[in-house]
């Protein structure tokens, strides 16, 4: 089965807040089997203009990305950043089918 992910981009601006934020929502990813891929670290912007910082999370596959997303826990910590930073997230399917071939 295909894992999921959320694959975000943030601008943090109240990195209080932010803390604040991460703090409450650790009860939700860590029940949906969260785990961070990638989190602030460097970038280089290809192509596009996103926002300056990279998430990416993953979880044991795409329906507990969703309902991760949706739970109430998550929804309680996302109250933390109403107002604060800029903030766009997908959410997608892991891909496991064919892979490039030298």
């Amino acid at each position: 089965m295909a894992k999921g992910y959320w694959v975000v981009f943030a601008d943090v601006t109240d990195p209080e807040g932010y803390k604040e934020f991460i703090a409450a929502s650790a009860k939700a990813l860590a029940k949906y089997g969260a785990r961070f891929i990638a989190v602030g670290g460097k970038v280089q912007l290809k192509d596009s203009k996103p926002n300056s910082r990279v998430i990416v999370v993953e979880f044991p596959d795409y329906a507990a990305a969703l309902v991760c997303y949706d739970s109430p826990e998550y929804a309680s910590a996302m109250k933390l950043l109403e107002g604060k930073p800029l903030w766009d997230i997908a959410i997608t399917e892991g891909y496991e089918g064919p892979q490039p071939q030298a």
